[in-house]
């Protein structure tokens, strides 16, 4: 476990100006603090936890991820069953390396609190991000990665026999499919690949996606 890892008392980050109602009512603002610097956070605890979720968005970092919000959504679908989440704003959007230690950061910090399994939820460059990091954390015990960049994701293979959930529409304007379909020729098994008729941001198959992604993250959580 990281030393030096920890939740500080709640602040509201300068990135957290806009949020909606509906989502200040489920998550809320955490800084996390990872070897002395800052990581900004939404964290939404579960009354009684026995799993937990970590998700983060693209290279431009923030929150509440794609299809208008799934992250959302998801978290506050699976706070009831127990799941505790924690969305994770990279401190340097964009820069690999840095961004995965975000997410180590926040593995850590989740391990002390949340006893059970834990996913890593990530879009298009948190693809690589939390398929890295599973890599690195033998707490994670599942990835799901959205429209991901195949960049980055080399050991995709040694997070078997973890399983990943690989989702990417086959009318993505920004990466290819053939990012999730190279991903997923490379990954051990269990593996599993959708592809919908959608977007980059995933919009058009917000429903499906809700329901697949939700189901899957029960399945490997819970047992559901």
């Amino acid at each position: 476990m990281a030393r030096g890892t920890r939740f500080a008392a709640p602040v509201v980050p300068r990135s957290c100006g806009a949020f909606r109602m509906a989502t200040m009512t489920a998550f809320r603002p955490r800084t996390l603090r990872v070897d002395g610097a800052d990581v900004a956070c939404l964290h939404l605890a579960a009354a009684a936890p026995r799993a937990s979720v970590l998700w983060v968005f693209g290279s431009g970092g923030g929150f509440h991820g794609p299809a208008g919000g799934l992250y959302d959504r998801l978290g506050a679908a699976l706070a009831p069953d127990g799941v505790t989440s924690l969305q994770v704003a990279y401190r340097r959007p964009g820069e690999l390396g840095p961004c995965v230690a975000d997410v180590l950061g926040g593995v850590a910090a989740l391990v002390q609190e949340v006893p059970g399994p834990l996913a890593l939820v990530g879009h298009s460059f948190g693809g690589a991000v939390v398929i890295r990091a599973a890599v690195a954390s033998p707490w994670v015990t599942a990835v799901a990665a959205l429209s991901s960049q195949a960049y980055g994701t080399e050991r995709v293979g040694a997070i078997a026999p973890r399983p990943i959930f690989l989702l990417h529409g086959t009318d993505d304007e920004v990466l290819p499919a053939a990012c999730s379909q190279d991903i997923h020729s490379r990954a051990g098994e269990p593996k599993l690949l959708l592809q919908p008729r959608c977007r980059h941001g995933l919009d058009e198959c917000r429903d499906e996606l809700d329901r697949e992604l939700g189901a899957w993250l029960r399945g490997e959580l819970l047992g559901a």
